[in-house]
């Protein structure tokens, strides 16, 4: 093929840019006419998803497939979240005292024995003491300040049935066959690990064995 002459080149790229503009002036037109079509024959706002269900409806006629179900409640994420109960200072003041111990003992955050006198503005460290050497044991081998039975200090009185009792330590603690060796948290709460790494004699302190069912 020969040159084309540059005035004939010019000429047909300015026809080209004109058959484009036309047609986008021409897609612009109908596109238009189109949605003032729909508009005001209702379609645009009402009718389409009349089109749509009927669609679906003749589309599950000729399918074996279960039928589609529109669900027309508000989405999970637009609804408003419960509001959280208020907390009483005192409960305040006994969650933010036992913030150290819940670095480690995460799981009593929402253990119910602890979580129970958390709402009566008792921390850890009212059962414990403040148990700073505990604390700053990375071998974690000294005991809280006080690991022994503390409850009867506040409760005086034990009120349940004996057969409550019975019962509620055969369920609880099987194993443990000598009443002298039962604590109040063998019956009431979850105040325990459920994997011990480190034992102590709740009267000493001294470290005891750990087996692995312990």
């Amino acid at each position: 093929m020969g040159e084309v002459p540059w005035g004939q080149f010019s000429d047909r790229m300015k026809s080209r840019k004109m058959r484009n503009m036309y047609l986008g002036v021409w897609l612009s037109s109908f596109v238009f006419l189109l949605m003032a079509g729909l508009h005001v024959s209702g379609m645009a706002h009402q009718g389409m998803p009349n089109l749509l269900a009927t669609a679906v409806a003749q589309a599950q006629e000729t399918s074996d497939l279960p039928p589609l179900i529109i669900d027309d409640d508000e989405p999970l994420l637009l609804l408003e979240e419960p509001e959280e109960e208020e907390k009483s200072a005192a409960e305040l003041k006994a969650l933010t005292e036992s913030q150290p111990c819940f670095v480690c003992h995460v799981n009593y955050q929402e253990e119910p024995l602890a979580v129970g006198h958390a709402k009566m503005g008792f921390s850890c460290v009212i059962c414990h003491g403040d148990s700073f050497a505990h604390r700053n044991d990375e071998n974690n081998t000294t005991p809280p300040d006080h690991i022994a039975k503390k409850c009867g200090e506040c409760h005086k009185t034990h009120d349940a049935p004996a057969r409550k009792v019975i019962a509620r330590w055969q369920k609880r603690c099987p194993d443990k066959t000598d009443p002298k060796t039962i604590v109040c948290t063998d019956c009431h709460g979850q105040h325990r690990l459920k994997i011990r790494t480190v034992k102590w004699d709740k009267k000493t302190g001294r470290l005891l064995p750990v087996t692995p069912q312990e």
